[in-house]
């Protein structure tokens, strides 16, 4: 459950040199490893959150995460002119709406569905971008972009054809956020040269303040105090996998792989989060789709991938 460093938004792609030559294997393991826990994510957040709790967990989960990254790159923090601080809380803001969205989303659906419906994200941003640019997609494009739609149709009809729930329509809200986070990371020219790790922890942290005063105001549930005080020991093992490796973790390796191997391979390897994350729903959650349900993440899935391919030709 979370925003890449492409469409899901954790940090801008880090500026670098041209690519080195692929590491082989070896260096594509921990961003399958990134890919793996993202998909599990969305079946953590559903162990630790309930509706009363969403905005406390996020406090927690980002508090925790925060004075690390403070810590690892001060020196660069500091050296962040005034528009980068600027261009990167406004994509805070962007950040805590997508994660809010997501978790209330989480709440309310399955994670098989979740993770599934998020991947349109893929669909959804060379979509926007054509329109931005006023540029026709291609057929294939347009083609693999239907078949992701009726992928979602299937998936979240459960036993019979009616409204997609609450939950899956937060989903998909969340999806047209990380487009939009997509679109204004590209174009705030002065996050561009801004180093990943300065730009990363503005982000958290912008988030962090739409969190803090969101708990804050009465009638938005428990406080983050309270949602800690009634945790057990699986909520807090829950909230230290979303924390350390479905931040922390997967920021530091795609920073790291972005480096050893090519964007592409990286973004390819990401892009099988909604696998994971339907194996981690069916496998370890007891979800069932159904014969609907398979063939519509069947057409998610598929739908996706020929959208990245059409896009990238």
């Amino acid at each position: 459950m979370e925003t890449p460093v492409t469409p899901t938004a954790l940090a801008v792609p880090p500026a670098v040199p041209p690519a080195a030559p692929p590491r082989g294997a070896w260096a594509d393991l921990p961003v399958l490893a990134v890919a793996v826990v993202w998909g599990g994510s969305y079946l953590a957040a559903k162990g630790v959150t309930t509706a009363h709790t969403v905005i406390a967990v996020l406090v927690l989960r980002f508090g925790l995460v925060l004075p690390v990254l403070l810590v690892a790159g001060w020196k660069q923090l500091r050296a962040l002119r005034a528009a980068q601080l600027r261009g990167a809380a406004l994509l805070g803001l962007v950040l805590g709406g997508i994660f809010l969205l997501e978790t209330y989303g989480v709440v309310h659906t399955s994670a098989t569905n979740a993770g599934l419906i998020i991947s349109l994200t893929m669909i959804f941003t060379p979509l926007a971008e054509a329109a931005v640019r006023r540029t026709r997609p291609s057929a294939g494009f347009l083609g693999a972009a239907a078949v992701s739609v009726a992928g979602v149709v299937l998936l979240t009809q459960g036993a019979g054809f009616t409204a997609p729930g609450s939950g899956d329509l937060l989903i998909l809200g969340a999806a047209l956020a990380r487009t939009l986070n997509v679109l204004l990371t590209a174009r705030i020219k002065a996050v561009q040269d801004a180093d990943s790790l300065s730009l990363t922890t503005v982000q958290l942290g912008g988030a962090l303040a739409v969190f803090a005063v969101l708990a804050a105001l009465p009638g938005t549930g428990d406080s983050p105090w309270a949602a800690a005080a009634g945790f057990g020991p699986a909520e807090w093992a829950g909230l230290a996998f979303l924390s350390v490796f479905c931040t922390l973790f997967a920021f530091f390796v795609q920073t790291w792989a972005v480096r050893r191997t090519s964007p592409s391979r990286v973004s390819l390897l990401l892009g099988t989060e909604p696998l994971w994350a339907a194996a981690a729903g069916i496998a370890i959650g007891g979800e069932h789709l159904g014969a609907a349900g398979f063939a519509g993440a069947a057409l998610v899935l598929g739908g996706t991938a020929w959208g990245r391919r059409a896009a990238a030709g």
